[in-house]
């Protein structure tokens, strides 16, 4: 059937195809209403990526359920609170995954903060000699000495993004070399 016979189709036909699995009606059915719902997808979430997961995961769900559909609304709302409702799932899985995220985060600093109780100032200058020169250097100026990013900045001769980078390629370094001093790793 030439592309622009599925433009005549009704929603009923269509669907009537997709449940039969024929790939090319329920390419149909995804053309005539995905636009939409990504407009809607958008809406509910943060980028355009996550917009795009969230439609993908509802066509998934609408063709699964497409037998369960009986037209006793119109095609587009009940493809639309399926949408809605996948968006909401994603949302909510997405807070849960940030949750056990930052909790997992807290639990490795506390253990950072455990290890640092037990060990004594001479096992820690050891620790951050071990560090790449420049990102114990800007390190020990930070913490240690309480300089901010711009003199650490000027008296290295970087800029002051690669200080703040630094810094945090130090801390990450650290870290790993506090948790196999404890034998985490």
């Amino acid at each position: 059937m030439p592309k622009d016979e599925f433009a005549k189709l009704t929603d009923e036909e269509l669907v009537a195809h997709c449940i039969k699995h024929k790939r090319r009606y329920q390419e149909a059915l995804y053309r005539r209403y995905a636009d939409d719902l990504y407009a809607v997808a958008l809406i509910y979430c943060k980028s355009d990526q996550d917009a795009a997961d969230v439609l993908q995961e509802s066509f998934i769900k609408i063709f699964k359920n497409l037998e369960r559909f009986k037209f006793q609304a119109a095609l587009k709302s009940w493809m639309r609170r399926i949408l809605v409702n996948t968006a909401l799932d994603h949302y909510r899985k997405r807070k849960r995954e940030k949750a056990h995220s930052e909790n997992y985060q807290q639990q490795q600093e506390l253990k950072v903060d455990d290890i640092l109780s037990r060990i004594n100032a001479a096992e820690l200058l050891e620790l951050l000699n071990q560090l790449p020169k420049k990102a114990g250097m800007v390190l020990k100026l930070y913490a240690i000495e309480g300089y901010a990013h711009k003199e650490i900045a000027e008296q290295m001769q970087i800029s002051e993004g690669t200080s703040k980078s630094q810094l945090s390629r130090a801390r990450s370094l650290l870290k790993e070399l506090l948790a196999k001093l404890q034998g985490d790793v």
